[in-house]
């Protein structure tokens, strides 16, 4: 139960926790029903889920791998036992929903897992216990590769590999390919001993983007390298909501002050707490997540 998960659909959280005794994840029922019918109220969700077992049960429809075992956070802030789900009784129940309204979550949900970006979040969950982080000399170009080579591994061709295309992101053009080396040599060489000087490094190191894709996964586990060693600090990535962010970053290639104030309202001294790497990672997959 130490571990922890968050996914999105349609910007509705769907959590989970990990089952050590059965290797499985199990989903809270309640998110489930939030995430299909897009509903803010958690009564409404928690209630809609007692009718949904109900008539399940009565039209015959086994949900063998209901527990509640597990806890959740409430809207009061603390955490209750609640419902949840294996990943086979989630699919019968979008299978099985009383409208329509589940095959997209249906189609996500079986996707997600399976998808580069659920294989790689996935190793990015074990990255804490790999001791990697610890070898690494934070700031450095060589560990952000580093970074980038264990989250994509055997995944991309181009893990960990610095980029010889140039490439570029709706209107933004990254550095050029021929300057690449020579302007991550200078990003290195960057001061990152304040709040600030590391924000501008990592500003920086965005605008470059030095690998072919997964620049953003990578670069935020590398500012939180930075911020650790440093400052002892790290962000909140829950504290910071995806639109905010991604137009902070946008903004950020002509003025840093916008993603400089959130990272700032962001930081927490919990840099050895499981549950906050877990909660990074997630919304970190979540920020390059298509709408």
């Amino acid at each position: 139960m130490s571990k922890k998960s968050i996914r999105f659909f349609n910007d509705r959280e769907v959590r989970a926790v990990w089952d050590d005794e059965n290797d499985k994840w199990w989903f809270s029922a309640t998110d489930i029903v939030r995430a299909i019918n897009d509903e803010e109220d958690y009564k409404k969700c928690r209630n809609y889920w007692k009718y949904l077992k109900g008539k399940l049960a009565k039209d015959g429809i086994q949900l063998v791998s209901v527990t509640n075992h597990f806890k959740f956070e409430a809207p009061d802030g603390k955490q209750r036992f609640a419902d949840a789900l294996d990943s086979e009784c989630v699919q019968t129940v979008a299978q099985h929903y009383p409208n329509n309204r589940a095959n997209a979550f249906l189609s996500w949900f079986t996707y997600s897992d399976n998808s580069i970006d659920g294989q790689s979040k996935k190793k990015a969950y074990t990255l804490i216990e790999s001791g990697l982080l610890d070898s690494m000399k934070p700031g450095t170009v060589k560990a952000l590769q580093q970074i980038h080579a264990y989250l994509f591994g055997g995944l991309y061709d181009f893990a960990g590999k610095i980029r010889t295309k140039t490439i570029s992101k709706g209107n933004t053009l990254f550095c050029l390919a021929e300057y690449l080396h020579d302007n991550l040599k200078t990003i290195e060489q960057m001061p990152e001993t304040t709040f600030d000087e590391i924000v501008n490094k990592y500003v920086e190191m965005n605008m470059a983007h030095p690998f072919m894709e997964g620049n953003g996964r990578s670069t935020r586990i590398w500012l939180d390298l930075i911020f650790k060693n440093q400052l002892k600090m790290c962000v909140d990535w829950s504290k910071i909501g995806k639109k905010d962010y991604l137009d902070a970053m946008i903004a950020s290639h002509m003025d840093s002050t916008q993603i400089r104030e959130l990272l700032r309202g962001a930081m927490t001294d919990r840099i050895d707490d499981r549950e906050i790497f877990m909660k990074g990672i997630d919304y970190s997959y979540y920020y390059e997540q298509e709408d």
